[in-house]
């Protein structure tokens, strides 16, 4: 399996593309930005794009899904209690960036329990609201892209409009420290983490 990852967008966001080996079929998750780069990286990999996953609304996850999609293709999935978010994100970060962002509405709506194949590799979809209620972790293999829900030593801010703490917590405790302890955590933002790091040392589960 091929990881690459891409810091992207005035917020810094993790921008990950993951390659299934064999096939050369792939997805591109979370592009926040820099459309150009993502793109030119693909490329340079090889790499045929079958889906764009936005882990959740916030466009500084989400701002380059159309440009990204206009270049290599690939359906844009989001949560279906996301989909509304993409739209009301795009101007209040356009407020901020003093840019207007075109909304590409989704392709594919998902739901807790999903399975997304690309090639010999396979997806599940995890839903973990509490950053945004339609806010995915997602799995594969040994690795965990979880987005704005769980960081190296912090956890996703509550605060937005259908933000929960409560719920967070839930998901990140019930879907997320269930796995495997050696699983790899590639966090919407920072760097890398572990399950077990997150067991033994996060204040927020600890």
């Amino acid at each position: 399996m091929i990881i690459e990852k891409l810091t992207v967008g005035r917020l810094e966001a993790n921008c990950y593309i993951l390659g299934c080996s064999n096939s050369k079929k792939a997805v591109v998750i979370d592009p926040g930005g820099n459309a150009e780069l993502i793109s030119q990286t693909v490329k340079s990999l090889g790499l045929d794009v079958q889906y764009i996953i936005n882990t959740h609304g916030h466009m500084d996850h989400a701002s380059a899904n159309g440009e990204v999609k206009e270049a290599l293709g690939g359906e844009i999935a989001i949560h279906r209690l996301d989909a509304p978010l993409l739209e009301a994100s795009a101007h209040r970060f356009s407020l901020y960036a003093s840019k207007e962002e075109k909304v590409v509405p989704p392709d594919l709506l998902l739901e807790d329990g999903d399975d997304l194949e690309f090639g010999d590799c396979r997806i599940n979809i995890l839903h973990t609201p509490g950053h945004t209620p339609g806010g995915i972790c997602l799995s594969i293999d040994d690795v965990l892209f979880s987005g704005d829900t769980l960081f190296s030593g912090s956890v996703g801010r509550s605060d937005f409009p259908g933000g929960s703490h409560d719920d967070l917590i839930e998901g990140i405790k019930e879907k997320i420290l269930t796995l495997p302890d050696n699983t790899r955590v590639l966090p919407g933002h920072g760097p890398e983490t572990s399950i077990k790091t997150e067991k033994q040392s996060n204040p927020f589960l600890v």
